[in-house]
């Protein structure tokens, strides 16, 4: 549970994370937690985005660029749906992980290497095509997002089985219907068949970097390098190897980020990937249990408040 500030992306999408009406009398803050050695961040908390707070149980992203559209149900239908999950015992915890890992979390991993037309790079963006000196294609863009997307699993999976099986399915979901709605929509391409193929090729794409992730990830940096190597630089000659070095120090940092966060934080979807201009201070053990019973104490309010509506309520960990 480390400590983080909601900020204006450089894109200057505007970030709601939608949780509980509670949130506001306990003070409650809804995105993860990290510390950073960044100087200016006392400057950059000053611009912090105003956070919102609905009974949806789904954090959105929306604003200008944003490729969630914005929408609220009739007050009706709420009631309506509140009673339904109260009568029929529904389990939010699984119904959360279609708007949270389909629809958040796979927005912010898909923002990280968009580029628009006409439009300057985002920060982001501009680390992966300019720092590190990728081409700007379609291809590349699906390798930076699939790079986010197993950082994601990597967290999920140290969730309840049921439940991190199923926020994973939910992005894989989302990845390639959107992935196919690009492939019509923005590359021209009006042939179902090579749709299709395109989909296979990426689908055997994001395996193998799965894999490939997840040896490194649990061997050394040296073998986590060469993945990325062989997936985000494609096995190019002539590599600059400090760009592989400040790859893997991303990735490290982003999971170090999820690692301190509960099972309830990640799964209403409190997760935000650290900037790639910041960089991660790890707490101390006297900081991290501070934090931790803080967090504890937080959701034990929350849970004894009575204030929580049917579809706000979780059987996640957050003492975890």
């Amino acid at each position: 549970m480390l400590k983080c500030t909601a900020r204006k992306s450089s894109l200057n999408t505007v970030t709601k994370l939608y949780g509980i009406n509670a949130a506001k009398t306990y003070n409650y803050n809804p995105v993860s937690l990290y510390s950073t050695t960044n100087k200016n961040l006392q400057a950059d908390q000053k611009k912090q985005t105003e956070l919102e707070f609905d009974t949806h149980g789904s954090p959105i992203v929306r604003g200008q660029k944003s490729t969630i559209p914005e929408y609220k149900l009739p007050k009706w239908k709420e009631a309506l749906g509140e009673y339904v999950i109260k009568t029929f015992g529904l389990d939010m915890d699984k119904i959360r992980a279609g708007p949270v890992a389909g629809s958040y979390y796979y927005s912010i991993c898909k923002e990280q290497g968009l580029q628009y037309e006409n439009e300057p790079l985002s920060d982001s963006a501009k680390f992966f095509y300019e720092d590190l000196k990728l081409p700007k294609t379609f291809s590349q863009w699906f390798q930076i997002t699939a790079l986010h997307e197993w950082m994601l699993f990597v967290r999920m999976r140290a969730m309840p089985f049921k439940y991190g099986r199923n926020y994973q399915q939910k992005l894989v979901d989302k990845t390639f219907s959107d992935i196919e709605m690009r492939l019509f929509d923005e590359m021209n391409i009006h042939s179902g068949r090579i749709v299709d193929q395109y989909s296979k090729d990426f689908n055997s794409q994001l395996k193998g970097a799965v894999f490939a992730y997840d040896v490194g990830f649990y061997t050394d940096d040296t073998t986590l390098a060469t993945a990325v190597w062989r997936n985000l630089f494609g096995g190019r000659k002539n590599i600059d190897y400090t760009h592989l070095d400040a790859v893997v120090k991303y990735i490290r940092s982003q999971l170090y980020v999820m690692s301190r966060m509960s099972d309830r934080e990640f799964a209403l979807g409190k997760f935000k990937f650290v900037p790639t201009k910041e960089k991660i201070n790890k707490l101390s053990a006297q900081e991290e249990e501070e934090m931790k019973q803080k967090i504890i104490k937080k959701y034990e309010e929350l849970d004894k408040s009575g204030l929580l509506l049917p579809s706000d309520k979780s059987n996640l960990s957050y003492d975890n």
